[in-house]
């Protein structure tokens, strides 16, 4: 069991990493030849930054378009972000400087709390896409199997903390050997083991899905771009070369 969850997960890290990056290197290969900002947009770059970032973090187009909606992505989010944090006393030894550490110890209780948001979140996501007739009607098999892959993960992750206790030091050395490739004992749990395994599923399948959207926010061109055309003339770099060709 402890070789099969090494080796799936140097696999799964390889894939993750490696098809992440190709995909973020294509979108930002990828021209924009048109200045297509979604109005009211910022004049300066500066303000197309701050816009991004407001997309990232308070999902700001969602809140204007669908409130409900946004309520169901912002809980679930906010749960992962909490479940996350709690994960990385998993792969921290040392610990980091004192203040991080200590507002990672301080978020520690409060993951559990972020692990049952996020499946309010999900299941509340789940159901408004089965029961929406218009949200059914464009949804696919990878929309609802994406969905209960992370509710899956987020039971099996709630049950060992709640129903069957598993050994926590031994994941935590299982996972800080790997990290610098020595393979120690994992325990073995099947609970565990069920978790494990739909954690790497999901970073396998991760540069394949709609997931995707996480890095591909960032080279959305209605959000990321001034909306400065009269002051700036937009070229995409392939026509700016075309043009210096004709010149």
């Amino acid at each position: 069991m402890t070789t099969f969850f090494a080796i799936l997960f140097y696999a799964a890290f390889a894939v993750l990493v490696v098809g992440v990056g190709l995909k973020v290197a294509q979108y930002a290969r990828t021209p924009a030849p048109l200045k297509i900002p979604t109005t009211p947009a910022p004049l300066t770059p500066a303000g197309a930054a701050f816009r991004v970032g407001r997309e990232v973090t308070l999902f700001e187009s969602l809140w204007k378009a669908n409130k409900p909606l946004w309520l169901f992505a912002m809980v679930f989010h906010l749960g992962l972000a909490l479940v996350l944090v709690r994960h990385l006393r998993y792969f921290l030894e040392p610990v980091w400087a004192p203040p991080v550490w200590s507002l990672i110890v301080w978020l520690q209780p409060f993951g559990i709390y972020g692990g049952l948001a996020m499946l309010a979140g999900l299941a509340a996501l789940l159901v408004r896409r089965v029961v929406v007739q218009r949200i059914a009607y464009i949804s696919g098999p990878s929309d609802y199997l994406m969905l209960a892959l992370l509710l899956a993960i987020g039971v099996s992750g709630m049950m060992m903390k709640m129903v069957a206790h598993t050994d926590i030091v031994a994941v935590k050395s299982f996972f800080l050997g790997l990290m610098v490739f020595d393979i120690r004992a994992l325990p073995a749990d099947p609970l565990l083991a069920v978790h494990l395994f739909l954690v790497a599923l999901l970073m396998l399948v991760f540069p394949f899905s709609k997931l995707l959207h996480a890095p591909g926010v960032f080279f959305s061109p209605t959000r990321n771009q001034a909306d400065d055309p009269r002051e700036r003339r937009h070229l995409a770099p392939w026509a700016a070369q075309l043009e210096r060709e004709r010149n």
